[in-house]
């Protein structure tokens, strides 16, 4: 999604934001950190990786106007004048911090920083990068005592991963503002995306793909699974699949009559995409054009395995539709009163 090969942090500082529910307080930096050399070259991988391979983005939503969103107004607030920095970071915590009506909502640290030099689409921009490190690693450090080493355990953040992260970049569209995000502990989807962010999905085909392909992939777990069985659900899916292949783009119509034999089935996916729908606050076009990008990283989390009580399990490839129904058979054994499968192949491999 990004390229960070230019990207040069300019301005960069860290508060703790505590937990509104337990009535904790918030704790701010006056001033911004003076890297050094080795922690500046761990700072920006740390904080820009996550963000190279993301396929959607989206944009800065509001019931009433956009303007009154309170990230997007603190971060326009930085792009017009740097030396706000340090005022609109602190209400950017604060406003972090309003969110947390929950228990489960944990305290940290957030790092936020203005970068430069980041490229989105062959655009050269600055972005405003807003992150909150939730949990830290233990860790030994050694240390000389009375000629002796000896160790003690301490805690630190990882430069592993980051726990929440986005970038508000200083580029818009039709749509408006680019922003990404990266959740890694989602023990409460509302909070980051929803609440802090109160952002929305970008109406575009990676969001489409991700939209449908999410809605085929419930339909499976949730109805085709029980009333069909794990076959026909493997089935389904690697069907489904072979569609987005061998398709530019997606026709709603088109796409049940070439996957549902009858009417019963097409009339359950209806149902289902309005359940789908309302449940998620998310339309399903009707037709759009497939996202390469998403189907791939889709796909690649479909995992099409039949897992039986005899401590057996059978793996379908997703990007075999007809292997299913060609060289799988189900059926019952009368003498041992068990479901069998018979599988069919010309040599082991």
């Amino acid at each position: 999604m990004i390229k960070r090969t230019r990207a040069e942090i300019t301005k960069c500082i860290i508060h703790k934001v505590a937990n509104k529910y337990n009535r904790g307080q918030n704790v701010f930096s006056e001033n911004v950190i003076r890297f050094d050399e080795d922690s500046y070259q761990l700072m920006i991988p740390f904080l820009l990786k996550p963000f190279v391979n993301l396929s959607q983005s989206f944009r800065f939503s509001h019931h009433a106007d956009i303007r009154l969103n309170e990230i997007n107004n603190y971060a326009t607030n930085i792009f017009k004048d740097e030396n706000s920095f340090i005022e609109n970071s602190k209400n950017i915590v604060n406003h972090l911090y309003e969110q947390s009506n929950s228990a489960q909502i944990k305290k940290g640290d957030v790092i936020i920083a203005l970068v430069e030099g980041i490229e989105y689409q062959d655009i050269i921009t600055e972005a405003i990068g807003v992150f909150k490190v939730e949990n830290k690693t233990d860790f030994f450090q050694t240390y000389l005592e009375d000629n002796s080493f000896d160790v003690a355990v301490q805690q630190g953040i990882s430069t592993k991963k980051i726990d929440k992260g986005c970038l508000i970049l200083n580029t818009t569209d039709a749509e408006g503002t680019v922003v990404l995000s990266v959740d890694n502990n989602q023990y409460d989807a509302q909070y980051w995306i929803k609440n802090f962010l109160s952002v929305k999905y970008a109406d575009d085909r990676n969001q489409h793909t991700q939209s449908y392909l999410e809605l085929c992939k419930e339909f499976s777990e949730e109805v085709i699974k029980p009333e069909f069985g794990k076959q026909e659900q493997s089935q389904f899916l690697a069907n489904t699949v072979d569609y987005f292949k061998e398709n530019e783009s997606v026709d709603y119509h088109a796409f049940k009559e070439e996957l549902f034999e009858e009417d019963k089935q097409k009339g359950m996916f209806d149902d289902y995409k309005k359940h789908f729908e309302t449940l998620n606050d998310v339309l399903i076009r009707n037709n759009f054009e497939v996202s390469d990008v998403v189907l791939k990283k889709e796909k690649s989390k479909i995992k099409s395995i039949i897992k039986l009580d005899t401590n057996i399990e059978i793996k379908l490839d997703v990007d075999a539709p007809d292997a299913a129904s060609e060289y799988l058979e189900r059926g019952y054994d009368e003498e041992k009163k068990m479901k069998y499968y018979k599988v069919y192949f010309n040599e082991e491999k």
